[in-house]
């Protein structure tokens, strides 16, 4: 299963080569490495000799942008109900994923469609893509980053979007310590979307590891579940980790309780220049 996510105007993936993909981020121009980018076919697009920034890696560890010609933060819309700002920051990344598009319009179309109240918990929620889409179908979102400044970006994409009156709780938080206190709470949701790390701390020093992490935090999570669940999303960029692993673990924790099925596939991108479609990570997506 590929979930490709070409209904965008404001962004497109010019070209890839080299380890590089070349994209159009609204009016700008932007050249970024990418490891999925294995081939070094010939660069198609004209843009590879006029882009606006170029992000480079260090033979150290990290990168920068080099020659940035690129204002401090700009908008970019999708369809006709979110909007973002895109901020080039370190570690090469904008704020957005792109490829995610797919997986908002089928959380907005199953809320939308549920026809009923519905709460919605959007864990390492970053800059609020998922969040957004659930609010636009008409549900109550809590969104949970660990990053102050993740929180503080997405309700700027929430007021952009004309979502900021939308019942959206913004919490800074570590999202293992977060469950486990809506667990005692006893709060349910119907909707549970999730993007952990490969590797990471909480706030105490504990050590996040997908690979050793990532099933007993499923355990913890099902107990979220509402009594009449709509859907589970996991999304995965770990290097790796096939998506078919996604699944399994999603059916033997999430299927387990409630039936159903967990579809499994890549994400991806179209590349305008050669046709091809650029995988872009691993998701999963359960619906009883």
């Amino acid at each position: 299963m590929i979930w490709i996510s070409d209904a965008w105007k404001d962004y497109e993936l010019l070209d890839t080569s080299e380890g590089e993909r070349l994209e159009r981020w609204g009016d700008y121009l932007l050249v970024r490495p990418d490891p999925q980018v294995i081939w070094n076919t010939p660069k198609r697009h004209p843009g590879w000799k006029n882009w606006d920034a170029r992000y480079l890696r260090s033979s150290t560890g990290g990168g920068k942008w080099t020659e940035n010609a690129l204002p401090e933060k700009w908008l970019i819309r999708y369809k006709d109900y979110l909007t973002f700002q895109v901020k080039p920051m370190n570690f090469k990344h904008t704020g957005v994923f792109p490829e995610q598009a797919a997986n908002w319009d089928f959380i907005r179309e199953r809320v939308a469609g549920a026809k009923r109240p519905v709460r919605v918990l959007n864990l390492f929620a970053y800059s609020g893509g998922a969040t957004l889409a659930a609010a636009a179908g008409g549900a109550e979102v809590y969104h949970v980053d660990a990053a102050k400044g993740m929180v503080a970006w997405a309700k700027e994409n929430a007021k952009a979007s004309g979502l900021a009156d939308k019942p959206i709780h913004w919490i800074v938080d570590d999202c293992g310590k977060f469950i486990q206190r809506e667990i005692r709470r006893g709060r349910r949701y119907d909707g549970i979307i999730m993007d952990p790390p490969s590797y990471g701390r909480g706030p105490s020093g504990e050590i996040w590891k997908m690979e050793t992490s990532f099933y007993p935090f499923l355990l913890e999570t099902v107990k979220l579940l509402s009594d009449d669940p709509l859907f589970v999303i996991i999304n995965s960029y770990t290097t790796g980790l096939a998506p078919s692993a996604v699944g399994y673990a999603a059916d033997a924790v999430f299927a387990a309780r409630f039936g159903g099925k967990t579809q499994v596939g890549e994400l991806g991108l179209p590349v305008t220049a050669t046709g091809f479609m650029l995988p872009c990570g691993a998701a999963g997506r359960w619906i009883p």
